[in-house]
């Protein structure tokens, strides 16, 4: 079983090392040795340290590799959209397997994979696009497959969520806990995809595509990253018994009309600290999966790095490796429901909101009348300072985003109130 690899860096690295330590079990496991045909790279000269492989198998004509007739399987780690989506349409149409750990790929244009691959009647893997080695995709796109799952709740970005725990456990701000995070080697040197929630976005339309039947993209997804997340907002949360984490939620339900949907959305919320989530710590990565017979089910462990990610990888590998022997494909995409992604504005949510407002009789009214105006029921106030320290913290129940939204812009223009310092969802039920 001959394989092209695609990218030859932290993960790609670490897929060559695997392959080598365990090519014994790799054989028994798959009935036939797996072999490399060849290693595509940007750069010949880069130092990748000492791989255990024969240094003529690398070439910069990642194409060229592709479309070689003795290899059987693509891996591509490279990440990207182009030429990642050229290469990966090329083997899938010439009946090539394909195992890709490229979210970004997959969130923007997973469709043209999938229909390249039913083209060539090849099996496309992506397990480690999603949570590193957290065995997830196949759960949702096989395991649970006899199932109606109604609901995926996760964290699924480390960065965020080691910023976050750390803001969480020292009281630090956003930017010392970032700081933390670049020099353990948590965050890039460039983290707007992580703390903006692209990265999360991207793995939450894979989610919901695979969980609903039907084909969402990061396009589909609401996004909001943590940049905007104060230590004033962590401590108020700790206060309600809470804690703050970015999450992806995807759920399905009927909107405005009562047709079914799906709701698929990435921001900062509040959740219990009882929720299981809530004990999610440093970089780890949970996904808390709700089904009509399943019930919940979580899935916990390492969502990133070389190692966790190559291990994905390499399970994919055997996949793909073993169907191919077989004579057989693994099953192909469902997208048989075909829902509707419904507006953000119609997702039913809570709110956070702390005000700082006048020192005067009448305001605590006055705020009141607006969330009745909405018909936004509030489920708590608490009312704390004087006079210019003056400030009302409200947690709503449950209402459309497009009203809650529309109550928080009818506050910014009451005389009443100073300023909003911040709004914050809640979820799970706090």
């Amino acid at each position: 079983m001959r394989l092209a690899l695609l990218g030859c860096g932290t993960v790609g690295a670490e897929v060559v090392r695997l392959l080598h330590e365990q090519a014994a079990d790799l054989t028994a496991r798959v009935g036939a040795p797996i072999e490399i045909a060849g290693i595509a790279v940007r750069r010949m000269g880069r130092d990748r340290g000492p791989l255990p492989v024969d240094p003529t198998l690398f070439t910069t004509d990642a194409l060229g590799l592709v479309k070689r007739d003795d290899v059987d399987v693509v891996v591509e780690v490279v990440g990207g959209i182009e030429p990642a989506r050229t290469w990966l349409v090329e083997a899938l149409r010439s009946g090539k397997s394909a195992v890709t750990a490229n979210k970004a790929l997959l969130a923007e244009d997973g469709g043209s994979l999938h229909d390249a691959a039913a083209e060539g009647q090849a099996d496309l893997y992506y397990e480690a696009a999603v949570a590193g080695a957290i065995p997830l995709l196949r759960p949702l796109r096989e395991s649970l497959h006899g199932d109606r799952i109604t609901r995926v709740t996760g964290i699924v970005n480390g960065t965020t969520n080691f910023i976050l725990s750390a803001m969480d456990a020292t009281g630090a701000g956003f930017t010392e806990a970032l700081e933390e995070a670049t020099e353990l080697g948590y965050a890039e040197a460039d983290p707007t995809a992580d703390v903006e929630g692209f990265d999360a976005a991207a793995k939450a339309a894979i989610l919901a595509s695979l969980a609903f039947h039907s084909r969402v993209t990061a396009a589909d997804v609401h996004r909001e990253g943590i940049t905007g997340v104060t230590a004033a907002d962590v401590a108020s949360a700790k206060a309600m018994g809470c804690t703050i984490k970015l999450l992806c939620i995807a759920s399905r339900g009927p909107d405005s009309t009562g047709a079914d949907s799906v709701s698929v959305r990435v921001h900062p919320a509040m959740i219990p600290r009882t929720h299981p989530l809530a004990s999610v710590g440093d970089a780890f990565n949970a996904v808390f999966v709700e089904a009509e017979a399943a019930g919940q089910l979580m899935f916990y462990g390492r969502g990133a790095g070389g190692s966790p990610t190559a291990s994905a990888v390499l399970g994919d590998i055997v996949a793909v490796a073993r169907n191919r022997l077989a004579g057989v494909r693994a099953p192909s995409e469902s997208v048989y429901a075909d829902l509707p992604v419904r507006p953000m504005g119609e997702a039913v949510t809570r709110y956070h909101i702390s005000l700082d407002v006048a020192d005067r009789a009448g305001v605590l009214a006055t705020v009141a009348g607006v969330f009745a105006k909405r018909d936004v029921s509030i489920a708590t106030v608490r009312q704390s300072g004087r006079a210019d320290d003056a400030s009302l913290v409200v947690v709503t129940h449950g209402a459309p985003e497009a009203a809650l939204a529309a109550t928080v812009e009818e506050l910014r223009g009451l005389d009443i109130v100073r300023s909003i310092a911040s709004v914050l969802r809640v979820e799970g039920g706090a």
